[in-house]
């Protein structure tokens, strides 16, 4: 499906509900105790699509190999299994989706469970992107004065513009909550650091126009579609700008950390860099906490562990909820293991 001008605009998404909340959950029950001022509703799944008639959008955050992949299959497993029919994407370069359900090979929207489908897309599923909205037609100008092939001019433009990418993913999820295909949409995103790269386009491509009329309106228009090479830049920055509204009004986003020196000490930047760009962040939550302990080495782990999950409570508290997933004894694969996370996650 194609993004246009008629497509209809998401309305904004409605502000989190509880602030400045912690809640602390184990493994065995699955209750919840609650640390704030805020009110939490614990234990009971509530429906969280858009009012709109868009499928809502759940954007899970976070540096790699911190467990986010995990929280947004457990999310999507416990949405679908609630009734409310989801999507699971992963656009992960390096996607691990199918092996956290078990199942093998690559995967477009297959049904994993009851009501819940998995997708994993890759630089190639980028690339056709880019090959669908704009890459044909900017090609088509440039190869008329520039003897160049098609793969290294788009290797040419997605290094001298980084985030291009990212900045067409986000496209494709905000068209599949256009379409509203599903109740809900979680996306497992790439590593931290790819998904920042995104946020600079809109102010770069800003800088682009300022001195591209001087060279590209002496250009031929694009082949048989007859458009000014301009107009197409001026698209790809009105994309720009679309994905990012998308990102600050109708995605909810959670940050997935682990409560050790180098992941709390980075968090902080990542959020006031997301908040600069007018992006908020609706819940932390803290992976591999070690609840239980029948070893000294566990103990001690667990004593490492407290002073950087206090700071981040001190640092974000006020801020958001925060959730804090135990350590557990075994890996976190297939569906009844994700069905434990999932309720647990959906249990604040």
């Amino acid at each position: 499906m194609r993004a246009g001008s008629d497509l209809p605009v998401p309305e904004r998404a409605a502000e989190p509900a509880a602030r400045g909340d912690r809640t602390i959950i184990s493994p065995a029950g699955g209750a919840a105790r609650k640390i704030g001022v805020h009110g939490v509703m614990c234990g009971k799944m509530q429906s969280m699509s858009s009012s709109t008639g868009n499928a809502s959008v759940h954007v899970f955050l976070g540096k790699g190999g911190v467990g986010k992949t995990t929280c947004s299959a457990a999310t999507a497993v416990q949405l679908a299994e609630s009734g409310e029919p989801s999507l699971v994407i992963s656009t992960d370069p390096t996607p691990s989706l199918s092996h956290i359900f078990e199942i093998e090979g690559a995967h477009r929207e297959r049904e994993v469970c009851p009501g819940l489908f998995l997708t994993e897309l890759g630089l190639q599923d980028v690339r056709s992107l880019w090959d669908e909205r704009f890459g044909r037609e900017v090609y088509a100008v440039f190869s008329s004065f520039v003897a160049v092939d098609y793969a290294t001019f788009v290797e040419f433009v997605t290094s001298v513009l980084p985030g291009l990418n990212e900045e067409f993913m986000v496209d494709y999820i905000r068209r599949l909550a256009l379409e509203a295909r599903h109740r809900h949409v979680v996306w497992d995103t790439a590593p931290l650091g790819q998904t920042l790269a995104l946020l600079g386009m809109p102010s770069m491509l800003a800088e682009h126009l300022r001195a591209a009329p001087r060279i590209y309106s002496q250009l031929r228009t694009t082949g048989e579609h007859r458009e000014s090479v301009m107009s197409v830049i001026r698209r790809w920055q009105q994309l720009a700008a679309d994905c990012m509204a998308f990102l600050q009004g109708d995605a909810r986003l959670s940050m997935v950390t682990i409560p050790e020196a180098l992941a709390v000490n980075q968090l902080a930047g990542v959020v006031d860099e997301l908040r600069r760009y007018g992006i908020a962040v609706g819940r932390l939550i803290v992976n591999n906490v070690i609840q239980a302990t029948d070893s000294r080495f566990l103990e001690e782990k667990r004593q490492q562990q407290r002073p950087h999950i206090d700071e981040l409570q001190r640092h974000f508290g006020a801020a958001m909820p925060i959730v804090e997933l135990p350590l557990f004894s075994r890996e976190v694969r297939g569906l009844d293991r994700l069905r434990t996370v999932g309720r647990l996650l959906a249990s604040q």
